[in-house]
């Protein structure tokens, strides 16, 4: 199969297309034909040499992907020859073939693209958990989400929102704040040129936010501590400014405030397979129905994936970059 390598730690050129067996299946597996891979921050960051896959995973990028299932391992049960699927995968998206167990795969939604349903697993999966199961997001409560207009932060404002919370979020630029706004945001900050802190007090009456998704660490610590409602959670999925801020924890003890993180590469497949469970009961109707849906940015061939890298680094894409492997 042709496979897309990091050939060295460094920037996007160094992806380059290489011949590679097809992977061998284990207890429990099955094996993607894939038509279309996602492209996400972690693939940056293992491309650089920052993060590396987890034991037994493969070498190869890419953490979610879609495509018709070509082989069936010793014990899965679920799932036939050629049933579209897309899947949460700890790593090797970025290749013709994939495996992955099959408890990390749900359905192709109805009248989904390959594309489309590439750009969900990594997204939805990080949202479900980090958002309505540490975060316990509720109906009527009100979400900050930073980076309102990346692959997680399109989702977070479009679940949230249908599922009855308030969203606030924050972009880089006019543009994208609109985006937000379409989406359903209902107060979209530009970072650049706006407090954040005061625009969440402001759109919530002065309570400030149940829950706050950031991906921004560093100085946003103290800030979202500040932006916070009483017994706000705040839910730490990476830190793009830094891993080491300052904040006041007399804010933490006063507000009762819970500052929890997680990330979902390393997590078991069992772990995995509950949060699948549950978006294909609470989430995937909602797909079906086109109540929400990916917002896609732009679709780049597998052997050009440095293309979609550079998209991703430049930080002007709204929403999923996609490679099309079809």
């Amino acid at each position: 199969m042709t496979a897309i390598a990091i050939s060295e730690p460094g920037g996007p050129r160094v992806l380059k297309p290489e011949k590679r067996d097809l992977p061998i299946l284990r207890e429990g597996e099955i094996l993607i034909r894939v038509r279309a891979a996602g492209v996400n921050r972690p693939d940056v960051q293992q491309r650089k040499g920052a993060y590396p896959p987890p034991p037994g995973a493969s070498d190869l990028p890419g953490l979610e992907v879609a495509g018709e299932i070509a082989a069936i391992g010793e014990g899965a049960r679920r799932w036939r020859l050629g049933d579209a699927v897309c899947a949460l995968t700890p790593g090797g998206g970025y290749a013709e073939y994939v495996r992955v167990h099959e408890t990390n795969a749900l359905p192709v939604p109805a009248g989904f693209t390959f594309s489309e349903a590439a750009a969900l697993p990594e997204t939805f999966f990080t949202v479900w958990h980090n958002v309505f199961e540490r975060g316990a997001l509720k109906k009527g409560e009100t979400l900050l989400v930073h980076g309102g207009s990346s692959g997680i932060g399109t989702t977070a404002i479009q679940l949230a929102s249908a599922l009855g919370a308030q969203v606030v979020t924050t972009a880089g630029s006019p543009e994208k704040c609109q985006a937000c706004l379409k989406l359903g945001a209902a107060r979209a900050v530009n970072y650049r040129e706006e407090d954040f802190v005061a625009a969440t007090k402001e759109a919530t009456g002065g309570r400030g936010a149940d829950v706050i998704l950031d991906m921004v660490g560093g100085d946003y610590v103290s800030r979202n501590y500040e932006a916070a409602a009483v017994e706000g959670r705040i839910v730490q999925i990476a830190v793009q400014r830094g891993a080491v801020g300052s904040a006041d924890f007399s804010k933490l003890m006063v507000k009762r405030l819970v500052h929890t993180g997680s990330t979902l590469r390393p997590r078991t497949v069992e772990f995995k397979a509950g949060i699948a469970a549950a978006l294909e009961a609470q989430v995937w109707p909602l797909l079906a129905a086109r109540r929400i849906q990916p917002v896609m940015d732009m679709i780049f061939p597998l052997t050009e994936a440095w293309r979609a890298h550079e998209r991703m680094e430049e930080g002007e894409h709204i929403g999923k970059i996609v490679l099309d492997v079809a």
